[in-house]
């Protein structure tokens, strides 16, 4: 059965970008932290250099999924991934359709009716692999509706300050998670954490 897994990096004081959406502090070490090339497809595809660990780390999450669910604000800040998300068909949760989309030959969808409609569609695409979701209020409305499996966060050695926190509107909490598989990489702690249903 497909899970619904939140993909985030994020500061060490819990930031996923700086006031004014810049990433590149918790997303430096896709890019610096290592020599292992992970190419990642898709119409706006990345190179990324990574250390061992983080690269087995990668290829381990990324080979499981099947569809990713985002917010309109990743959508932007991604730029809609060229059209093409490289980890699958996008289901983005929106109040309204962007202007020139959906696009031809594109993967890219748009969710209107809310975030439980949103889940449902990606885990349909995603064919019993897992749905990844991207995007702190994205993965805020899944964890407050208790559709979330596991929180997997990529903990950048940086602190951030301000800006963007990854669990700022969280409702019934305490949400008690399950023990964590941790993976330390180079500059980047990989931790997984399963989600217990109350």
């Amino acid at each position: 059965m497909s899970k619904v897994i939140a993909i985030m990096s994020m500061s060490l004081d819990g930031y996923v970008s700086d006031p004014n959406d810049g990433v590149a502090e918790v997303f430096d070490w896709y890019l610096t932290s290592g020599d292992v090339e992970i190419q990642t497809g898709g119409s706006d595809p990345m190179t990324f250099m990574v250390s061992e660990p983080s690269a087995e780390h990668l290829r381990d999450l990324t080979s499981g999924l099947g569809a990713m669910l985002t917010g309109r604000r990743t959508f932007e800040v991604a730029q809609g991934w060229g059209g093409n998300h490289a980890w699958g068909p996008a289901f983005v949760l929106v109040h309204q359709i962007p202007a020139g989309w959906p696009r031809p030959n594109s993967t890219v969808q748009f969710v209107t009716d809310g975030i439980e409609s949103a889940v449902k569609q990606a885990k349909a695409a995603a064919a019993g692999k897992s749905v990844g979701v991207h995007g702190a209020d994205t993965i805020q409305q899944c964890l407050n509706a208790g559709l979330l499996d596991e929180i997997q966060v990529d903990l950048a050695a940086v602190l951030l300050g301000s800006g963007v926190r990854l669990f700022d509107h969280l409702a019934g909490t305490p949400a008690v998670l399950g023990n964590p598989t941790v993976t330390p990489g180079v500059g980047v702690t990989h931790l997984r954490y399963p989600v217990r249903k109350t």
